[in-house]
């Protein structure tokens, strides 16, 4: 059914013009607002044709908001407040959003207009649309929503503000504040929304973890090296890890020195793969078997992608490119993952550069004894690998950035390995 036959079959239910009602149809569903969730809130404008008015939802404890609630009402406390711009059918929106709560839980929010909130406010929302997002329930805080700032303040059990170490950090949040050093940072021009656009993207670093980081408006103050504190960045999951994304809209400025620790977060194989992806962990397991696609590769010049018969799933037939790498299974008792090593690690496991590769599996007239010389080196012995772990659907896989022998001595390792069974 069109929205126009939607907008008919309302305003012939209520008595009420079809245009007015087509307008406020159509203005609710460019925020976003599902159409039965616009039809309800339309029926409660203007009476559901029964005479019982249009009286707005009953007020409702945040715990109790599921995604099947139409409109809600709620006093909350504003946890926090985040603005960015997005594109929506076509048009740039402002949006604001963030967390509220009361004294039963929390709820994300997205609001459509501009209601003056302030982290700390305490506010009596009514008629909020709720959505699914991500799998909970989001209060969506549009035209047809009342918004009272309240005198009294509700108290809640949670914590009032952004501000949050990098390691608190999860895909969803908006309206965060870091004080972070800048690790790494990279200018770049990609093909975004309005054609190509420059940004800066590379790695953050506290006391507690390192995250990646893309800044989509660059700020002369984010330049590797400094110490920043940015307000206002918003949290994407990229590759399996939390992503911070900095906006027009964020504020940066230098602040005192932020000490990153050096040594990434040391971990089990099951302990990283239950996290859902980690961007620095550190694994220390046996390398049971090199995987094939190890040894020599040919990648796509256009994309980097690695190609089967000088064919490129994305750009069909191309001039490849050589290359070399590693795809190691490693093994720590606990479970498994595929450590990917780049080609200047190894090179560094082979002995030679790629030409040298090359040389040598040209005598040979086999590019398998590059993957093969490789195995034997590797299987069987212990090794430690960091890198950025991702967890899909086809398995565990991480990015190297580090990966040597481990030589922890074997009773220590005995020890441990008994603490931690108990034994």
């Amino acid at each position: 059914m069109s929205i126009d036959d939607h907008a008919e079959e309302l305003a012939s239910a209520l008595g009420v013009d079809k245009e007015e009602v087509m307008e406020d149809l159509e203005k609710l569903v460019s925020y976003s607002v599902p159409i039965d969730e616009a039809k309800q809130s339309l029926r409660r404008k203007y009476g559901d044709g029964t005479g019982g008015g249009g009286a707005e939802p009953v007020e409702t404890d945040i715990a109790d908001v599921t995604p099947d609630d139409g409109n809600v009402s709620v006093t909350a406390r504003v946890l926090t407040v985040g603005k960015r711009s997005i594109r929506y059918q076509g048009d740039d929106q402002v949006i604001f959003e963030g967390e509220l709560a009361d004294e039963t839980g929390r709820i994300s929010y997205t609001a459509w207009t501009d209601f003056g909130l302030s982290v700390g406010d305490t506010i009596s929302a009514g008629n909020a649309g709720v959505r699914e997002w991500e799998g909970e329930p989001e209060l969506n805080l549009g035209e047809s929503t009342t918004v009272t700032i309240r005198d009294e303040t509700l108290e809640v059990p949670y914590e009032v503000g952004g501000e949050r170490a990098l390691e608190a950090l999860e895909p969803g949040d908006r309206g965060r504040t870091v004080a972070v050093t800048v690790l790494d940072c990279e200018r770049k021009t990609i093909d975004g929304r309005d054609g190509e656009t420059e940004i800066l993207s590379g790695v953050l670093g506290d006391e507690s973890a390192r995250l990646p980081f893309t800044d989509w408006d660059p700020h002369p103050e984010i330049e590797e090296g400094s110490s920043v504190r940015i307000e206002n960045v918003y949290v994407r999951e990229f590759r399996g890890v939390p992503s911070i994304n900095v906006s027009e809209f964020s504020t940066v400025e230098p602040t005192a020195p932020v000490d990153v620790e050096d040594s990434a977060r040391s971990m089990s194989v099951r302990e990283a793969v239950a996290a859902g992806g980690i961007f620095d962990v550190e694994l220390v397991g046996n390398v049971i078997e090199v995987r094939d696609g190890s040894g020599l590769i040919e990648r796509c010049p256009e994309c980097g992608r690695v190609v089967q018969n000088g064919q490129c799933r994305s750009h069909g037939e191309v001039d490849a490119e050589d290359d070399m790498r590693i795809k190691a299974i490693v093994d720590d008792g606990t479970g498994t993952c595929t450590a990917v090593l780049g080609r200047e690690i190894t090179e560094r496991i082979y002995g030679g550069t790629l030409a040298d590769a090359l040389d040598d599996a040209r005598d040979a007239m086999d590019r398998e004894v590059v993957a093969e010389s490789i195995a034997a080196e590797l299987e069987g012995r212990e090794f430690r690998v960091r890198g950025t772990l991702s967890v899909d659907e086809y398995g565990a896989n991480l990015d190297a950035s580090e990966f040597a022998p481990h030589d922890a001595d074997p009773a220590d390792r005995a020890r441990q390995l008994l603490a931690e069974v108990g034994q």
